[in-house]
């Protein structure tokens, strides 16, 4: 690698570029930039007219959901137009000049370069870089989950260098997304000093700091309503815990992990354990409710009176549907689970099964006929297909992507569409129903057809749809 001492090197950045000049990067140019404050960061200049090389207003981004207005910018200075392999190569280098240097030229100068042999940035860290490649770029310190390595993102969608990308680096200012890390991170060293020997209220905690004790005897309440009530068919909402907040034992809703910190809403409806037992009868009473065996599992627990139901349900539509189609689809079972018997799921190969989280048989009844559904229509091949065209049409802040009829082999139909927005989207296919086609005129066909795919939530109504002729052609009509 290179051979100079990267602990003595010094860049010297000269002639800066005056923003209020109207002298601008090119678009996409990725610059040094000195703010109005006197802080030093980095940005690929974005302006808002990009046709135009004079427009001074625009932003320089950093990364996804960070930039920095130009209107806070001072002076840049491009990062994207030196190689410095060559002076790097040279053992005795220690100040490199980058830009001409002379009288009454704006000029800063960087140094306390590290290499990864040093240590880490800290978390949000803004970096001037010195790449392996020889030249010189910016970002921001984003560890990953191992707190051992990480990333420096310096572009929209976690563009970023990589730690084999970067030979050495140094901090640039501090600014807010750094400072509230900070912030965090002190708050965070803080609360576990604070909760090593926490402190417990003798009147809430009078039955100890175990939480299934309280789970417990809230199921002793449960039962006098709920004889079939178990800590299982509880424990299906999210459960309270008891833990440490502040230096004090609290009841708290466990919400997971964020950022390596424990989410906790804690509970403060009371003051009391037995007031905290009621809270538990109280907050798990619709789960046990709604998880009565009777109900639930009412053709038994022999899984395959529910999946026959669930089989002619879909053929009486799916006509084509056999046995051998439903191989690929999902595979189901009740299974007893912590005491109580549950409808669980597993996929084809798989030996792993999921809790489904069912109610009642109609609703096990309902999940399956959906798989089936599916499984249903990708076993019957497409034989041709028609695209609706459109203009732009939003939908709840999506756009109307695409429409598309298809015929199938059996001669049935199915329809699929897809919407979006600049970052995400999604599709649903739709299987036509026998029922539609009974129609005896197209305007009726499109008035049932449109309680399947309905026009205020997918795109196309009937007057959008009832004047295309060659779609009509298409359906038959």
């Amino acid at each position: 690698m290179f051979k100079c001492d990267h602990s003595t090197l010094r860049l010297s950045f000269n002639t800066f570029n005056e923003v209020k000049a109207g002298n601008m990067p090119e678009y996409g140019e990725f610059c040094l930039l000195e703010l109005k404050d006197g802080r030093y960061t980095g940005g690929e200049w974005n302006p808002r007219e990009y046709k135009s090389k004079k427009s001074t207003e625009g932003k320089f981004i950093r990364g996804t959901a960070d930039s920095v207005d130009s209107s806070e910018v001072s002076r840049w200075h491009s990062l994207e137009r030196y190689d410095l392999t060559e002076c790097l190569e040279d053992e005795e280098i220690g100040l490199i000049n980058l830009g001409h240097k002379t009288e009454e030229v704006r000029s800063v100068v960087f140094k306390d370069f590290k290499t990864f042999k040093d240590g880490l940035p800290k978390q949000e860290q803004y970096c001037l870089l010195i790449l392996k490649n020889g030249g010189l770029g910016s970002g921001r310190w984003d560890y990953w989950r191992d707190k051992k390595s990480g990333t420096f993102i310096y572009a929209p969608a976690l563009a970023c260098y990589g730690m084999e990308e970067v030979w050495a680096w140094t901090e640039l200012s501090t600014d807010d997304i750094f400072a509230s890390e900070e912030k965090a991170e002190k708050e965070r060293l803080l609360e576990e000093e604070l909760n090593r020997s926490p402190s417990t209220d003798p009147v809430k905690f009078k039955y100890g700091t175990d939480i299934g004790v309280y789970y417990e005897k809230a199921l002793e309440k449960l039962r006098k309503d709920y004889p079939w009530a178990s800590l299982a068919q509880m424990k299906k909402k999210t459960q309270y815990i008891i833990t440490p907040i502040h230096g004090k034992y609290v009841f708290g809703l466990d919400n997971g992990t964020f950022m390596d910190s424990k989410l906790v809403d804690e509970w403060k409806d009371g003051d009391t354990a037995d007031e905290f037992v009621d809270f538990l009868c109280e907050y798990t009473r619709e789960a046990v409710r709604d998880s009565d065996p009777a109900v639930k599992f009412k053709f038994g627990t022999d899984v395959g009176p529910y999946l026959e139901k669930a089989f002619n349900n879909v053929k009486r539509e799916y006509r084509w549907l056999d046995k051998k189609i439903i191989d690929s689809a999902w595979h189901y079972d009740i299974k007893q689970i912590d005491g109580d018997f549950e409808f669980v799921s597993r996929s084809s190969g798989e030996s792993d099964y999921f809790v489904l989280d069912c109610r009642s048989a109609e609703d096990f009844i309902k999940y399956v006929e959906h798989d089936y559904q599916n499984a249903a229509l990708r076993a019957n091949p497409v034989v041709s297909r028609y695209e609706v065209k459109f203009g732009d049409i939003e939908l709840h802040g999506w756009h109307l992507e695409h429409y598309i009829f298809f015929k199938l082999k059996t001669g049935d139909y199915k329809v699929d569409v897809q919407a979006g927005d600049r970052v995400t989207g999604g599709n649903r296919e739709f299987f036509i129903t026998p029922y539609c086609f009974e129609a005896k005129t197209y305007g009726e066909f499109l008035d049932r057809y449109l309680q399947i795919v309905p026009g205020y939530s997918f795109g196309l109504d009937k007057e959008d749809l009832i004047s295309d002729v060659k779609l009509k052609e298409f359906l038959g009509y």
